[in-house]
Order: structure tokens, then C-alpha cells, then sequence
């Protein structure tokens, strides 16, 4: 079976193909990377300019692999987005739990409901407890007297989804599911034991940094802030009066999180910003000192996102740094610092077939684009979702008929 994925990051658009065979083996057929300047802030600023590069990147990977293009996963960011946790209890006095029990707790949850403005990419139950004791999966065969699910919804905004849709549509391609980027990012860089025991995943993007976190093999929360690695460049070309290209060179090369006395000493011929023709020194202290506030800014706001929702309580002490913000030197031990928690770059999982150029954490989220599959984030018995819509014929005679369960 073949996959597609496609990334539209902030500063670049990716495509891989991936051939999955029955066994589950899987043999990476193209993968093209090209750059964009079409999007900002997760954000389209010129539809047609992006249109076109889209275009080009899936002719490219459908040449490559031999391939006809006709649907994709697409990478989707969560800026913006919507979290939504509920929870659902029916007494069972006793019974053994089985399908329609766990039917009529979804029934009487907000599981369904739409929100305003906004998509909802994903719905599912995130774990179970019956008679106050935990199940991370289903408790189907298992008596008891009260069962709780605890459901777990997200959204992202309307507006975006629809013009990815028409886009997509425009270029006679079918969007097979939305990939949320905290997920994909998550799914190629944590192995099984990071799900089971707990992990913090962050994707340090380049204009945008998302969150997604695990526990007991379960996603349980995404997130994204609108702050990433372009504004540590943009800090840089205004902090030291350089141009664009040259505050990335200085921040890929030079930059740190961490500073060393031997910062002053280190000087650094860089272009100035109003005459490119001329050129000024400067010492790699002042590089690391614009450096280190807004990094420890994007830690702390991911941070304040746990807080928010009370995840810090959780006390999870796995902590993975993925992304192209992730190879700024220092930042692991910084973020080490702040979450108290063992932290390491997450690399993208070794596929067979995958050139390792791309072994890189700024590929992460296009790789794990190809790893998703639908089935681990959705109810089983709600896929047709057609026919349990509230207020049909249908769903009535079910409301109806779990009274009598």
C-alpha cells in the first residue's frame, strides 16, 4: 500500500512517499524538500505562489517514486486550535461490559458535537476507569458497576481547513486525513517505551512550536504557540543591524543557549544590514545573549500550555526535543532546566529506503505524516460517524435502546 505525506511548514514544503507492505514493513520511495517563503505563522500569504510550489514538490516526489499522486496525509498545524477533554458515566450494576455500554456513555457525551468556526480533526477515548480503577484500553469483557470513559477532542480552525481543502481540490488530490504536527513529530521520533512510560514531545518549528503529550501508549493533549526559530533570526538581524540571511548563518553557527566565558573573545565579521558592502565584528556573546530570552520565552510558554490544562501535575519526566530549533546548541539542557525532566533530541525513526539527509529532527513531522494510521485515534464504533449523528432515525432508536442496556 502506498502512503503520501505532505508537510507546508513555515519555511519549506515536503513530500514523502512510502510503500507499506502487509507485514508492516515499509521501504521510503522519494522524499523532496523545497523551500517556501509562501507561509508565515502557519498563515498563507499568496495562495496562487503556494499553489504552484505544492504542484511542483508532489511532481517531483510522484516522478521520483513512480508513482500517481491521488490522495495525501497533510500535515496540519495546531495553532489555534481547540482542546476539548469531557468525560461520560453509566452504571452497569454489575453487568459485563461489552460494546453498547461503551456506546451509550459516548451517546450521552459531547463527543459529537461540533464547534463552532471549527474542524474537528480527531475525537477518541483517551481511557477508561471502572469502579474508580484505570484501563488505558477497552475494559470490554471485564464487570463492574460504573464505567467512566474519559473522551478527548480536537479542533483547528475552519477557515484553514477549508482553504487547504480547496487548494488540494484545485489540484485534483484527495486529503485522506489531517495529520496534526504535534502528532506527526510525535510518532517519528517516540519509540514504544516513551508512550508507555510517558513523554513530552516539542516540535521547535520555524515559526511555530507545538506540543504533543503521551502516557500509557494514549495521546492525550496537542497544542501550538506562534513562536519559533525565525523570530531568534529576526531578534538577531535587528539586535546586531544585519540582514536575514546572515542572522540564520550566525544563529545555525554561532548561536548557543548556553554562554561560556570565552563568548566575549570570539569575534564575528557580519555583513551590515543598510550597507551589505560593509562589515562590522561582533562577539559571539552578543549572538547567545539575543539568543537565550526568546528561547527560554518559547520553553516557558510551552510550558504555561501544561499548566493550563494541569499536565504539569503529571509529573512526566521524558521530555523530547524535535524540530529545526531542536540542533540550537544548548537548547536540551536548557529545556532540561525548566521542565525538570531527562531530555533528548528526537531523530526520526530509520525507515529503509530513507536517505539520511533526512534522518534530521526538521523532518520530523513529514515522516511521521506516512506513520499515522486513523484507526489509534478515533472510536472504533463511531467510524461510520454518519450513522450515530444526533437527531436521525437512527441515533433516536439508539438513545432509545440504551435505556434497556
Amino acid at each position: 500500500m502506498i502512503k503520501v505525506g505532505i508537510d507546508i511548514g513555515n519555511s519549506k514544503i515536503s513530500s514523502i512517499v512510502c510503500d507499506t507492505k502487509t507485514d508492516g514493513s515499509k521501504n521510503i520511495l522519494s522524499f523532496i524538500s523545497n523551500p517556501t517563503t509562501y507561509v508565515n505563522k502557519s498563515m498563507v500569504t499568496n495562495l496562487v505562489s503556494l499553489k504552484d510550489e505544492i504542484h511542483k514538490t508532489i511532481n517531483e516526489a510522484a516522478k521520483e517514486s513512480q508513482t500517481d499522486i491521488k490522495s495525501v496525509n497533510l500535515n496540519l498545524p495546531a495553532i489555534e486550535s481547540s482542546s476539548i477533554f469531557s468525560e461520560s458515566e453509566i452504571n452497569v450494576s454489575g453487568k459485563m461490559i461489552n460494546d453498547l455500554h461503551l456506546k451509550k456513555a459516548v451517546n450521552q457525551s459531547d463527543i459529537l458535537e461540533t464547534i463552532e468556526n471549527y474542524d474537528v480533526i480527531q475525537k477518541f477515548i483517551s481511557s477508561y476507569e471502572l469502579d474508580n480503577k484505570f484501563f488505558s484500553n477497552s475494559p470490554i469483557g471485564t464487570f463492574g458497576d460504573n464505567l467512566k470513559l474519559n473522551l478527548y477532542k480536537f479542533a483547528v480552525k475552519k477557515n484553514y481547513t477549508n482553504t487547504l481543502s480547496s487548494l488540494f481540490k484545485s489540484l485534483n488530490i484527495h486529503i485522506e486525513n489531517y495529520v496534526p504536527t504535534p502528532l506527526s513529530s510525535s510518532l517519528a521520533t517516540l519509540n514504544s517505551d516513551d508512550k508507555l512510560l510517558g513523554a513530552i514531545c516539542i516540535d521547535l518549528g520555524a515559526s511555530s512550536t507545538s506540543i504533543a503529550l503521551f502516557e500509557n501508549e494514549k495521546l492525550i493533549f496537542m497544542d501550538a504557540i506562534n513562536v519559533g526559530g525565525k523570530n531568534i533570526t529576526n531578534d538577531i538581524a535587528r539586535g546586531v543591524s544585519t540582514n536575514i540571511e546572515s542572522a540564520e548563518r550566525l544563529k545555525t553557527l554561532y548561536g548557543s543557549v548556553i554562554s561560556s566565558p570565552s563568548d566575549e573573545y570570539e569575534l564575528i565579521e557580519i555583513p551590515m544590514s543598510n550597507e551589505p558592502s560593509k562589515f562590522k565584528q561582533i562577539n559571539r556573546s552578543t549572538i547567545n545573549s539575543i539568543i537565550k530570552p526568546r528561547a527560554e520565552e518559547t520553553l516557558e510558554l510551552i510550558w504555561q500550555k501544561l499548566k493550563e490544562y494541569n499536565f504539569h501535575r503529571k509529573q512526566i519526566k521524558n521530555l523530547i526535543l524535535t524540530g529545526g530549533g531542536a540542533i540550537l546548541e544548548g537548547i536540551a539542557e536548557y529545556a532540561q532546566v525548566i521542565f525538570d525532566s531527562n531530555v533528548r533530541i528526537g531523530m526520526p525513526l530509520s525507515i529503509k529506503g530513507l536517505d539520511k539527509k533526512f534522518i534530521n529532527p526538521q523532518f520530523s513531522q513529514t515522516i511521521g505524516t506516512i506513520l499515522f494510521n486513523k484507526s489509534d485515534y478515533e472510536i472504533e464504533f463511531l467510524r461510520n460517524e454518519e450513522k450515530y449523528k444526533k437527531n436521525t432515525v437512527l441515533s433516536r432508536f439508539s438513545s432509545w435502546l440504551d435505556q434497556y442496556i
